[in-house]
């Protein structure tokens, strides 16, 4: 009965848009654009706000897997876990939406090294992730049980990776200045 689990819509419906979501902006990506500035101070004053701003993300990120372990009962909690779990996620994502943007717009889907390839890529994974993610949420049934807690572990490993491939690495070939 597990192996049915899967052709149910309530499972495969959110998978397939999160699919959806991550092929359509890496089509995007590739097809659109890029916007060059040619102004550099301000340009890096932006990269530097934009890794900043994932710095916060990713640090939100470890709040996310501090909570829902508390959620499942793996670390001890109170009633205050669950809510602390859902702002941290919403503030995570509204942090995300202008760095995804501006990364979108000014560079698109590129592939000029591996660091950027990957880059690229999980930016695309992590929102088609989170896509399919919300829509389990909004469903009963059981897919919700494995899948919720998949697709956090998926999110939480892509920007990890999207964190690694451009924060860290601004960090450590540019530096921490403003």
């Amino acid at each position: 009965m597990e192996s049915a689990t899967l052709i149910r819509p309530r499972v495969w419906l959110p998978v397939a848009a999160g699919v959806g979501v991550a092929v359509i902006l890496g089509v995007y990506g590739r097809l659109h654009e890029p916007v060059v500035t040619a102004d550099v101070a301000a340009f890096l004053k932006l990269q530097t706000l934009k890794v900043w701003l994932a710095t916060a993300i990713a640090g939100l990120l470890f709040v996310q897997l501090l909570t829902a372990l508390g959620v499942y009962g793996v670390l001890p909690g109170g009633a205050w876990v669950s809510g602390m779990h859902r702002w941290s996620g919403r503030i995570a994502v509204l942090l995300s939406v202008p760095v995804a943007v501006h990364c979108l717009y000014t560079f698109g889907l590129r592939s000029d090294t591996p660091r950027v390839l990957a880059h690229s890529l999980l930016g695309c994974l992590v929102y088609g992730v989170f896509v399919t993610k919300m829509l389990l949420l909004s469903r009963p049934g059981q897919g919700r049980g494995w899948g919720v807690p998949l697709a956090g572990g998926v999110v939480l490993v892509a920007v990890a990776g999207l964190w690694a491939t451009s924060a860290l690495w601004f960090f450590t070939t540019i530096g921490t200045s403003w």
